[in-house]
């Protein structure tokens, strides 16, 4: 990924948090046919090895995992993002442009063909997602020849991290004043990606 100096994060801390936080990911490896892209909730254990580790499971019938093992692959987290207007810097020759938050992770995809951690690996993952609700589901409630079945479905994996990027792109190669009254136009427009980005703009005032 493309990162100016003015726009790269690199505190893993912060990198993890957004992460858990965006954690429907885009996972890019390479197949004889080319390119190809699963997108897939993946989760962070962020206490594996110096950068962490990723988990997660796919379909049987996708092809992807087929040719994934053992491969170098990219999992990319998006976050906010939203047009920047020229007209709210109220200055000449500026120009259009986009501000967003992402993160890209690099690392070594492993399946996990283990029946157990296969299974843990699920149980993990809905554990995550319905913690916070107000009524969640368990997998217990479900009959084991359900369960068996939907582990004959799925596919896991880890992906040991070699490397995360992280790009804050929130015009902070303009001055404070042009950087008001981005967020100004921002909140003023007022879709949700439009108020966070305006949010996270702020905290790199504060800054």
């Amino acid at each position: 990924m493309y990162i100016p100096k003015s726009f790269a994060e690199t505190d893993q801390q912060k990198l993890h948090e957004f992460i858990g936080a965006h954690s429907f990911a885009t996972l890019v490896s390479q197949s004889a046919a080319g390119p190809c892209a699963s997108h897939l909730p993946l989760l962070l254990d962020a206490e594996a090895g110096s950068h962490g580790m990723l988990i997660g499971h796919m379909a049987r019938a996708n092809p992807q995992w087929e040719q994934a093992d053992g491969q170098s692959v990219l999992a990319i987290f998006h976050g906010p993002h939203a047009y920047i207007s020229p007209t709210w810097y109220e200055a000449v020759n500026v120009v259009p442009t986009w501000n967003y938050v992402a993160v890209h992770v690099y690392g070594t995809l492993r399946l996990q063909i283990d029946r157990g951690r296969l299974l843990d690996i699920v149980r993990q993952s809905v554990e995550y997602y319905e913690n916070e609700l107000p009524q969640s589901w368990s997998m217990d409630t479900a009959e084991p020849d359900f369960i068996d079945g939907l582990l004959d479905a799925i596919v896991g994996f880890e992906i040991d991290i070699d490397r995360i990027e992280g790009k804050w792109k929130l015009n902070q190669h303009h001055d404070e004043t042009r950087r008001r009254k981005v967020i100004e136009g921002l909140r003023e427009t007022g879709g949700e990606d439009q108020r966070q980005i305006a949010e996270l703009m702020s905290q790199t005032l504060v800054d």
